[in-house]
């Protein structure tokens, strides 16, 4: 795929450069203009589609939350109190009386 940047015709990268980063704004891999570089490399990029300006992450996507237990921690709870609970009966329809 690349290198995750693009460079000027030297090959060193300068304030308004454009790159590629991801924006967590946008949630996208999207273009960036270099804002600040320190040691030849980018700080903060300012993203060019929603005009967000963040600390340059190198193209990675943030690492996503695992998801909550709370209701398993809530039945775990629950089935503790109660015990377990009876066998769903079949549903019948609802308003109709029983045919015989």
């Amino acid at each position: 795929m690349g290198l995750p940047f693009r460079t000027n015709s030297m090959g060193d990268l300068r304030l308004g450069d454009v790159i590629d980063d991801w924006c967590s704004r946008c949630r996208l891999l999207t273009n960036h203009s270099i804002v600040s570089l320190v040691n030849g490399e980018p700080v903060k990029v300012h993203c060019r589609t929603c005009f967000f300006e963040h600390n340059y992450r190198q193209a990675k996507a943030a690492a996503r939350k695992k998801p909550s237990k709370k209701a398993e921690l809530f039945d775990a709870v629950l089935l503790s109190i109660v015990g377990k609970p009876p066998p769903e009966e079949e549903a019948q329809p609802p308003g109709g009386r029983k045919k015989e």
